[in-house]
């Protein structure tokens, strides 16, 4: 009997101490959930697990590979879902690539007239394209034409107005842009502004040309050639001499416009980055190399 009292005892003790512990789990099991939820809660608060990715793909001139680069990073590290694909050339180029059907979100041109040509509110549009997205363009930088020269500058050119006597005499080889890449049309309105006829120029083998303007800057760091016209940005990139920079009298103001455009299919994205491009960040970086706010 008083085995029997005992193994009842024993049964009893056993199912509490199993009771108590099934207890225990389940408490500890409750709070495990509400912690995972409540992560989840502040999670979806921040909006990471909310937002889908995005890939952005800008066009823009050749002059802003660097700038926009780095800016491009700074841009992604604070926008995880964002990824950024560029493609840099001339403003020519791109603009055909666009009427062509390439895929792009963004255009940055080194110039009015590629993105006129993409606009069909401008009256510089005689194939009545219509890319730019209503209410998006905006002048956002401004740049300098820079009449720059290799190492030593052998030929002792000091001046656009010693670079045009340089011509008249022959006794120069220089380097610029071709005419459908802008630094090259503003070069021509240098040559415009002294008279001088380019067609002559190149006749005479005194002018090679770049499809860009990095081919041209290539061109001068190089020795190549004793000089070359690009922008005061890539003149900087380069680490070339400036000897001296063109006038709004002499080629205009060289304003790069930039605007979303109406085929992309992440336009509130495009919208959020062009925004950037006009904050103190991004601007701190633009100025960091020559380029001013045209905004």
């Amino acid at each position: 009997m008083k085995k029997l009292m005992a193994l009842l005892l024993v049964l009893v003790l056993s199912l509490s101490f199993a009771a108590c512990g099934s207890t225990g789990n389940t408490s500890d099991d409750g709070q495990q959930a509400g912690d995972n939820q409540e992560a989840q809660d502040n999670q979806e608060e921040n909006g990471s697990s909310s937002e889908e990715p995005v890939e952005l793909i800008v066009f823009a001139a050749a002059s802003m590979t660097e700038t926009l680069t780095e800016i491009g990073e700074k841009y992604m590290a604070e926008h995880e879902n964002v990824t950024i694909t560029f493609n840099f050339d001339s403003s020519g180029t791109l603009k055909t690539q666009i009427e062509s059907g390439a895929e792009c979100d963004i255009f940055i041109s080194a110039a009015q007239k590629q993105m006129d040509e993409l606009d069909i509110t401008s009256d510089a549009n005689p194939d009545g394209l219509d890319f730019v997205l209503s209410d998006t363009r905006l002048d956002l930088l401004e740049n300098k034409v820079a009449l720059v020269v290799p190492e030593g500058n052998p030929k002792g050119i000091t001046s656009y107005d010693a670079l045009a006597e340089a011509l008249n005499a022959g006794d120069v080889f220089m380097a610029m842009g071709n005419e459908d890449v802008p630094v090259g049309q503003y070069t021509q309105k240098i040559f415009a502004y002294y008279g001088l006829d380019e067609a002559t120029l190149a006749a005479n083998g005194l002018i090679t040309y770049g499809s860009n303007v990095k081919e041209v800057t290539s061109q001068v760091s190089e020795g190549a050639v004793d000089c070359g016209v690009v922008y005061s940005t890539d003149a900087f990139s380069a680490g070339l001499e400036v000897v001296d920079t063109a006038t709004a009298e002499m080629c205009g103001q060289v304003i790069y416009p930039a605007a979303v455009l109406n085929i992309t299919q992440n336009e509130e994205a495009a919208k959020a980055f062009l925004d950037y491009l006009q904050s103190d960040e991004a601007v701190a970086v633009f100025e960091g190399v020559g380029f001013s706010p045209a905004f």
